[in-house]
This record gives structure tokens, sequence and C-alpha cells, in this order.
């Protein structure tokens, strides 16, 4: 009798211990799955931050069992697509249940209904690229501008504070590369634009613009710019001092070379000394 409870109780115990480490394993393995989970939202948010369209709006992520979980607002169809492309492109993510909602007016499904993917996408990087050379010039950055793109045509919208500057603003987009036309709806004001006082502490707070940030947004400038081959064009900045060497097809191309420079943020001068006329490869 006493060997059959003691049967009895290294069995009920073996019980306990079994489903004890049964328990311990289940929990470890949720404590992994939340860890992996963890990491993919982590990287989903950070390609979205990495992305241009995307990283102004608020989307939140949450993934389970390898499906990305997308909630809050972007402006278009267009972004709301991007950013379920974007989230399936990350490691681990199987599917997408998009739950992004369009804000603004209301979704124009009759009218993109017929438009690629393709073709909304090269409008969109048109408008977001239209949108970073006007804030990257120092003669447009502060200018109420609303820009829109729609089968290459853009369209600007909002106030201006002078004709130049609606013109100015006007070239910057015509130059821009896949822009086939554009409609200036600029109003001029002096009081729709950037101040004489805004702009100079726009100029005075070169300084406080990293030699890095305006080599990259020269050499953007270069590449974004329709009449011009900026892939042989080196761009080295020291002081917000500017020197471009390399080739040019031109005496055109250098002169535009050296007018984009000038008119981006934070660049105190232009040495083209070293950008020779002539001898590119093809």
């Amino acid at each position: 009798m006493r060997r059959l409870k003691t049967i009895a109780l290294a069995t009920a115990t073996l019980s306990v211990l079994t489903l004890g480490t049964m328990t311990a394993h289940a929990a470890d393995g949720d404590m992994s799955r939340q860890l992996t989970e963890a990491r993919q939202e982590g990287s989903v948010w950070t390609a979205f931050a990495l992305n241009r369209h995307l990283s102004p709006f608020s989307i939140d992520v949450e993934v389970e069992n390898g499906v990305a979980i997308l909630t809050g607002e972007v402006e278009s169809e267009v972004e709301r697509d991007l950013a379920a492309q974007v989230a399936l492109g990350v490691e681990g993510i199987n599917e997408v249940d998009n739950q992004l909602q369009v804000s603004g007016e209301e979704v124009k499904r009759a009218a993109d209904g017929e438009r690629s993917f393709s073709s909304r996408f090269n409008d969109a990087t048109t408008t977001a690229t239209v949108k970073s050379k006007l804030l990257w010039n120092r003669n447009t950055e502060g200018l109420d501008i609303n820009v829109t793109t729609r089968d290459g045509v853009v369209t600007l919208e909002g106030r201006a504070d002078s004709d130049a500057a609606s013109e100015l603003a006007e070239r910057l987009a015509r130059n821009t590369e896949g822009v086939r036309r554009v409609e200036n709806k600029l109003n001029v004001s002096a009081e729709g634009g950037t101040s004489d006082r805004a702009r100079a502490q726009v100029d005075n707070a070169g300084g406080a613009i990293s030699d890095a940030w305006i080599t990259s947004k020269v050499k953007s400038s270069f590449l974004f710019n329709s009449n011009l081959d900026g892939l042989d064009i080196s761009v080295e900045t020291r002081n917000g001092q500017v020197t471009l060497s390399g080739a040019v097809a031109s005496e055109a191309e250098k002169s535009l070379a050296v007018e984009i420079t000038e008119n981006i943020r934070g660049v105190r001068g232009v040495n083209a000394g070293s950008l020779r006329v002539g001898g590119m490869e093809d």
C-alpha cells in the first residue's frame, strides 16, 4: 500500500513538473514571439520614417503572427497603398491589414479608379520633389504654396509675395523631372509670402545649417532638374562655401548649376572654377 502511495505521489509530482515545464516553455515561446513582433513593428516604423512620402504621417503599426495592422491617417490613396507596400517589404511580414484612413476630402475612388498604382505613385513622387525644391530654395521656402500633381501636370495654388517669387516657384516646378506642364494659380500678395524680415532671419540662420545638409540638397536639386545632368558634378561644402567640380555639357548647364546652388538655403558662396565644360562620358 505504501508502495502504491509512493508511486502515486511520484506520478503526481512528475505531472506537476511536466505541466510546469510545458507552461514555462509556453511562456518562453510567447516572450520570444512578442520580442520578434516588437522588432518587426520597429522595422516597419523605421521604414515609414525613412520614406520621404510617409514620414510626415502618423501611422500606428501592430504586428500579430506576421500580419502588420496599419491604422492612422494619410492624405491620399497612393500613400495608403505605398504604406502597405513598404510594410510588406519588411522581413517577417507576410500580410498587411491596411486600416489606414484617407484624410481631407472624400476619397476620389471614381476619379482614380482607372489610374494605375504606378501613375499615382509617380505623381506623388513629383509632388514631393517639387515641395522639397520649394522648401530648400532660400527664396521660396517660406511661401504659402500648395502643390498637387495629376498625370505629370503640376498645379501650384496659394500665395506668393511677388511676381518674381511666383515665377521662380513655377520655374522650379517646371524644371523637375517628370513634369509635363505647370498650372500656376498663385495669387501675388505682399502678405502672402515670406516678409523681408523673415527672409533675413532665414539667411542669418544659414550658419546653423550643416555643410552635409547643404551638400545633400545641392546634389538632390541637380538630380531633380530635368535640364541638368548632375551625375558628373561633385559637390563639397565647407562653412557654407560650396565647391563644384566635374563636368557639364555646356556653359548654360554650368550657369544653371551655379544658380541652383546659390539659391539653396545656407549657401554663402559658390566656387565653380573646377567645373569643366565638355569632356563628359557618354
